[in-house]
C-alpha cells in the first residue's frame, strides 16, 4: 500500500528533526498495519498553494489510498492544514478529528487547540495528524480499524491490522452513559407479576 506522508517545512526545526518524525510515523504505521508499505515523502512549505498541489499530487497522480500531513492542524495563524484539506476533499469524515480530540484530551491537554480534519477525494484517504511522534502513534493506533474500513470502502483494499489497539476504558471518557442507563431505584416500582 503507497502511503503519502506530507511534512511541513519548519524554518526553526533543523531538517533532522523532520526527517525523525517522519521516519518515526512510517515505524508506526509498519506497527500497526502487518501488510508492508511504500511510503512517498512530501517536504512542503507553509503554503496554501504548495500544500494544496502536494495533497493533489499524491492522490491523483501517486494513487496513495492513504495521505497523512503531519502538524499544522492548531488554531495559529499559519496554521492552514485543515484548511487546505477540506479545499481539496470531495467529501468530509468529522469521526476521524473528532475521536483524536476527544480521546487525546486526557493524555495530551493541547489536543483541545486541534482542528484535524479528514476525508476522502477520490480514492484515497486524508488525514491531518499533530506534529510529534507520541500523539501521532496515540491517534493512529485509535484510528486504526477506522483507517481500515475507510479504506476497503474507498479504494477496495483492506490492510490487516496487527491487533494491539488502544483500550478506552468507557467509564472514564464516556460519564454521560451513565446517566443514559441510570441504576435503578431500589425503592422504585416493581415489575408486576404475571
Amino acid at each position: 500500500m503507497k502511503i503519502g506522508c506530507i511534512t511541513l517545512i519548519d524554518p526553526a526545526a533543523p531538517g533532522a528533526r523532520q526527517d525523525k518524525l517522519r521516519a518515526d510515523v512510517e515505524r508506526i504505521i509498519a506497527s500497526i498495519f502487518s501488510e508492508p508499505s511504500q511510503f512517498v515523502p512530501a517536504l512542503v512549505s507553509n503554503d496554501r498553494k504548495q500544500l494544496r498541489a502536494a495533497l493533489v499530487r499524491l492522490c491523483d497522480d501517486e494513487k496513495c489510498p492513504l495521505v497523512l500531513t503531519l502538524g499544522g492542524t492548531g488554531p495559529g495563524p499559519n496554521d492552514i492544514v485543515p484548511d487546505v484539506t477540506t479545499e481539496v476533499v470531495d467529501r468530509k469524515l468529522p469521526g476521524f478529528g473528532e475521536i483524536m480530540r476527544y480521546y487525546s484530551y486526557e493524555r495530551f491537554k493541547v489536543s483541545v487547540l486541534s482542528r484535524a480534519e479528514a476525508g476522502v477525494r477520490g480514492r484515497s484517504l486524508i488525514i491531518n495528524l499533530p506534529s510529534r511522534p507520541k500523539p501521532v502513534k496515540f491517534c493512529l493506533r485509535l484510528l486504526q480499524e477506522g483507517i481500515a474500513e475507510a479504506l476497503e470502502q474507498i479504494a477496495g483494499i483492506k490492510p490487516g491490522l496487527r491487533g494491539d489497539e488502544i483500550e478506552v476504558p468507557l467509564d472514564k471518557y464516556l460519564p454521560f452513559l451513565k446517566r443514559l442507563r441510570p441504576k435503578p431505584d431500589p425503592a422504585g416500582e416493581k415489575h408486576p407479576s404475571l
